[in-house]
């Protein structure tokens, strides 16, 4: 069984995304993904994750985010179990990102613009 994964904040993924050096999995729900997201993210909802649909990556860090960091961190360790190595949890989740103020995109922001007159 394979040990816990390593848990990174939202500034070091920052880093990474701006680098290109990361695949950035959401396993919430869909409905929570398309509510409000990371630019990038590949949504891929707890209950159909499974190591063996994720494509072959080799060359980059995989990164499992959730709300909080709870789910993402049990997905990780699943995905760790299944063999994929390179695999991180995000300490926080979405939740830390937008604390952080940085981007995310959903229909959560379309309440936000504003009616053409």
């Amino acid at each position: 069984m394979a040990d816990d994964p390593e848990s990174i904040d939202v500034q070091t993924l920052n880093k990474m995304i701006s680098e290109r050096q990361v695949l950035l999995i959401d396993v919430r729900e869909t409905d929570e993904y398309e509510e409000e997201h990371v630019p990038g993210a590949l949504l891929y909802p707890m209950s159909y994750l499974d190591g063996d649909y994720l494509p072959q990556i080799t060359e980059t860090k995989i990164v499992i985010m959730c709300g909080t960091g709870q789910r993402s961190f049990v997905g990780a360790k699943q995905l760790m179990n299944e063999g994929l190595s390179d695999v991180l949890n995000l300490e926080g989740g979405i939740e830390a990102w937008k604390e952080a103020s940085l981007e995310t995109e959903g229909a959560a922001l379309e309440d936000d613009i504003p009616e053409p007159e």
